[in-house]
């Protein structure tokens, strides 16, 4: 599990933080402003677009996992639903527009710096645009299941494992 860096100070008033029992653990809490803080898991989305047996990937341009293969995926703003995050992070990352034609699977992060806590992943069809890599993706390309590259997440490898045995069909 990954260690995460503790809040110190209250984002509502920016108060010095303490400790204290809430709702079955310790948590930080704020005296000044008799606020508990919860920290919330990173929620990501991505989608899984296969076309003549080949499964849509894209290579990541930046850290976490530089140069290592993913799903179409992205973080889910905080005003934004998971289906709507994955059309996105595809069209950004892709160029190419998609409709999402079901929900395959909820997959957990390993907590690792820089990743989802869990992955919503949804399956959709390219039904637009023109396949270019943008945003942080620096190459974009559709692959058989026997010849994939390396690939960056856990639930990347996760959802395409399940996806070779045929759980998503």
């Amino acid at each position: 599990m990954a260690e995460y860096l503790e809040l110190n100070f209250c984002p509502q008033c920016g108060g010095p933080l303490q400790d204290r029992e809430a709702y079955g653990r310790v948590r930080r809490y704020c005296p000044a402003c008799d606020r508990i803080i919860f920290r919330d898991p990173k929620v990501a989305a991505a989608v899984l677009v296969e076309k003549d047996g080949k499964v849509l990937l894209v290579r990541r341009a930046f850290g976490p996992f530089k140069g290592r293969w993913s799903l179409p995926a992205g973080f889910v703003e905080y005003d934004e639903e998971p289906a709507s995050t994955a059309v996105r992070e595809c069209q950004e990352e892709t160029g190419l527009e998609i409709r999402l034609t079901g929900l395959l699977d909820v997959l957990p992060g390993e907590g690792l710096p820089g990743e989802a806590n869990f992955t919503v992943v949804y399956q959709g069809e390219v039904v637009g645009g023109t396949m270019r890599a943008g945003d942080d993706a620096g190459a974009a390309g559709f692959f058989h299941p026997d010849e994939l590259p390396p690939l960056a997440f856990a639930s990347t490898r996760q959802a395409l494992e399940r996806w070779r045995k045929g759980h998503y069909r």
